[in-house]
């Protein structure tokens, strides 16, 4: 059964060393930071690579990060990947828990993240599922 998660979150974005070749793409590196909270309250680290265009509004950019919290009051760990892409303005991103990456009572963790910004806050739509657990003998 997939259960919903609805909160918000704060992210610190620093870059670190980037790459400008003499042609094509830009190359950038930044490590995030984030603060999660809602259903989902936890840290997360990561680290996220792109590429600029010279057109204007393209570009793309994928990433990892490692979340600890709670999930609807479940501890433990997973990580999720990002695949993002901006093609002349039409953006495009798919952010999904990397398999078998949860550990704790998130053993299992399977599910998509959504985020949402309006005003500069950030928000997010986890849709996720999690393996039944066996009763007790």
């Amino acid at each position: 059964m997939t259960t919903h998660a609805t909160g918000t979150f704060e992210v610190q974005l620093k870059p670190e060393a980037s790459d400008t070749p003499v042609e094509g793409s830009a190359l950038g590196r930044l490590s995030i930071d984030k603060q999660w909270s809602g259903d989902l309250q936890a840290t997360s680290k990561g680290v996220m690579l792109t590429a600029g265009s010279n057109v204007k509004n393209s570009a793309g950019y994928v990433a990892v990060e490692r979340v600890t919290g709670t999930l609807h009051a479940k501890a433990g760990t997973f990580a999720l990947q990002h695949s993002g892409t901006m093609n002349r303005g039409e953006p495009s991103l798919m952010i999904t828990v990397v398999p078998d990456s949860g550990t704790g009572q998130l053993v299992g963790l399977t599910g998509v993240l959504k985020i949402n910004i309006d005003g500069g806050k950030h928000s997010y739509k986890f849709d996720y599922t999690l393996p039944a657990t066996s009763p007790a003998p």
